[in-house]
């Protein structure tokens, strides 16, 4: 009977030992990780401070910066607290808005009758210039998302505003949002499609707006406005989309919506976009469609974003779940390209997608800060 007690008692003991090198080879394996996604992120950020969208020598035009691309790449180096990389990119944001500022002073006294009169949605990353071709862009989300992060940031002490000047354009924006009527303004969207009024570009600018009323005066009303045409819309994105990859962003970063809200969209999201490789951005989706059978692309960023937010939700199953899919979509250079193929492992040139990497950063460095 000793014998046996002795060898019950010290099964704690062991399994304990074991959980705890599990555990260090996991946390290891996401060092490694990171830095891998770090340096493939890094490698896409110019001396300016903005980002190319994939790699700069690529030649689908993903060398330009998009607002909207570099405010998610920087998610990146703030999970990785890069915060020097991260101030330079929003100091390039400010002196882009700055450039293009007599835009917004037009845009705000008379509402925006053409395309070309809203805030442009990609840059020159070196010069700052418009590229001026039209490229859908009617982007309201990028505005919202750029005042949404300014205030974030500032919230948690990084100080990314660097004078008077831009305090100006942060004011200027909200009077941008207002003279445009965000909250039934039919804008290109996240994917720079088709024009109708989008939860995820309403939502963006919901958010923005009420994080930066910290700042600077936001009338309650255009707020409200928002809030009122985002719960008509969800759990739909738009008129003509049921559910949208872009949905995820008003549970994170924005977290603008209600426990119900997210729920629901995370419901269907997994039910109908899902893929072995991505997320669809939505049904029927035709860009870079497979040929063979028209079905729609994966897209890599689906699954660390996914990943993120259900550890924020203390879903540590799905949490792990999501991030291994991640890690099985990488491709053979340790890259997260934009989109895969429908059903195959083949994806597009444009590898690595900066986006990808910075919710692959946040995703597997969400366990650092807990």
């Amino acid at each position: 009977m000793t014998k046996i007690s002795k060898t019950v008692k010290h099964k704690p003991a062991i399994s304990k030992a074991l959980k705890n090198k599990a555990a260090k080879i996991k946390a290891a394996k996401k060092t490694v990780l990171k830095k891998l996604f770090l340096g493939k992120l890094k490698s896409l950020q110019y001396g300016s401070g903005l980002f190319a969208a994939s790699s700069i020598n690529v030649k689908t035009g993903y060398n330009k910066a998009w607002i909207r691309d570099n405010i998610y790449e920087s998610l990146g180096l703030e999970h990785a607290k890069d915060i020097k990389s991260l101030k330079k990119t929003y100091s390039a944001l400010f002196d882009i808005l700055l450039t293009h500022e007599y835009k917004i002073d037009y845009a705000i006294k008379s509402k925006p009758q053409y395309a070309y009169q809203y805030i442009h949605a990609r840059y020159n990353p070196e010069t700052f210039a418009e590229f001026h071709e039209e490229w859908g862009n009617k982007q309201n989300d990028a505005v919202g998302a750029f005042l949404f992060k300014v205030a974030d940031l500032l919230g948690k002490g990084i100080m990314i505003i660097r004078d008077k000047n831009d305090l100006r354009i942060l004011r200027k924006l909200v009077d941008y949002l207002a003279s445009i009527e965000y909250w039934h303004d039919k804008d290109n969207g996240v994917w720079e499609e088709n024009e109708e009024v989008h939860a995820s570009s309403v939502g963006a600018c919901v958010a923005g707006l009420k994080a930066i009323s910290k700042y600077t005066d936001v009338p309650e009303e255009i707020i409200s406005n928002g809030i009122n045409t985002l719960n008509t819309l969800l759990p739909r994105e738009s008129e003509t989309k049921e559910t949208d990859l872009a949905l995820l962003s008003l549970i994170y970063p924005y977290n603008i919506v209600s426990e119900m809200q997210k729920m629901q969209i995370l419901a269907d999201v997994e039910k109908h976009l899902v893929r072995e490789k991505g997320v669809l951005r939505y049904l029927g989706d035709k860009y870079y469609a497979n040929p063979s059978d028209n079905s729609e692309a994966e897209w890599t960023m689906g699954f660390p974003w996914l990943a993120k937010i259900y550890f924020d939700a203390g879903d540590m199953k799905k949490y792990n779940h999501y991030l291994n899919l991640t890690i099985s979509s990488m491709n053979a250079d340790g890259e997260l390209p934009e989109l895969y193929y429908g059903g195959t492992s083949t994806h597009n040139e444009n590898s690595p997608l900066g986006w990808s990497h910075a919710l692959a950063i946040a995703a597997v460095t969400a366990a650092e800060s807990a």
